[in-house]
């Protein structure tokens, strides 16, 4: 198991995180989500060993997570942590960067374990290929794979699919978090895409103010958000008496007490995203059809 015991952390005399708890069991999934400098990419430095903690404990089962002041070499063989920035080995091949950890003493089983993960994250086509070629997607992708060569125990991945495009981020991110499951894997998963947590995660906290705003199932925070920040993680929204209404818990009806007027409509594919207006209020709701400007219609609140 992750623990994580009562975590704070300072850059200089900035506090990024205080008093941070939380655990992941064995073979967990955690997504831990914020705005853009909430913390998410210092808490997984953190779990890796990469920064010093202020004060509080980190463990993974009976090891204690310790930073650069007690180790001369950051990080434990049991964790592999995906930074945004990849590290990969330019000059060498998308082979040659997923074995560079495996033992060379067992070629034919250090081959196959880097064709299994050539075939996860589909790159089989370019194993020959100089890293320093590929995209930013590939990339990432080589840098999925390294740090499951080794079967690690625990993964900390950081917006693990930001680079892909999304004709290959659906798929991979699918297959990715599958092996994971298969493999018995715990991860933890800094992101601000919910596709990475709804279907996904096992539990999920969201960072605030330096510290834990909220934690619990995926679930059970969408239908329940108790900020606008949850809130918009999950989609669009409305406060409407004081409660989070998403967009497509809004319905088109005869007539209700709440006739709104049409502003805009945006086509979002399966549907539009009607934006109006309501006693002075902007309303957001979703609609099978074009609605036109200055239209007024009713609306009511389907309950799930």
């Amino acid at each position: 198991m992750l623990q994580v015991t009562n975590l704070s952390f300072s850059y200089q005399q900035t506090p990024i995180l205080k008093a941070i708890t939380l655990q992941a069991k064995a073979g967990e999934h955690l997504a831990v989500i914020g705005e853009s400098g909430s913390g998410k990419s210092t808490l997984l430095k953190l779990l890796y060993g990469e920064f010093d903690a202020n004060s509080g404990t980190i463990f993974w089962k009976n090891t204690e997570i310790l930073g650069p002041k007690y180790n001369l070499v950051v990080g434990y063989d049991f964790m592999k942590y995906v930074a945004q920035e990849f590290d990969l080995m330019p000059y060498t091949t998308v082979s040659e960067n997923i074995g560079k950890h495996l033992s060379n003493f067992y070629p034919e089983k250090k081959q196959a374990r880097i064709n299994e993960l050539l075939d996860l994250v589909e790159l089989h086509t370019f194993a020959k290929t100089k890293v320093k070629l590929l995209s930013g997607g590939q990339k990432q992708r080589v840098a999925l794979a390294r740090a499951l060569a080794q079967k690690p125990e625990i993964l900390l991945l950081d917006e693990p699919f930001s680079h892909i495009d999304n004709y290959q981020k659906q798929r991979l991110r699918r297959r990715i978090f599958r092996f994971l499951k298969k493999e018995g894997i715990t991860c933890v998963v800094a992101t601000h895409d919910r596709d990475d947590v709804l279907g996904f995660a096992d539990n999920m906290v969201v960072l605030n103010n330096q510290t834990i705003a909220a934690k619990g199932q995926p679930i059970n925070l969408y239908n329940n958000p108790k900020s606008d920040l949850i809130a918009a993680f999950f989609g669009e929204f409305n406060k409407i008496n004081k409660q989070y209404v998403y967009a497509h818990q809004l319905q088109v009806v005869a007539h209700s007490d709440m006739r709104v007027c049409v502003k805009q409509a945006y086509f979002k594919g399966a549907y539009y995203l009607i934006e109006a207006q309501f006693n002075n209020t902007p309303i957001l709701f979703e609609h099978a059809t074009h609605l036109a400007p200055n239209d007024y219609v009713f609306l009511e609140i389907i309950t799930e």
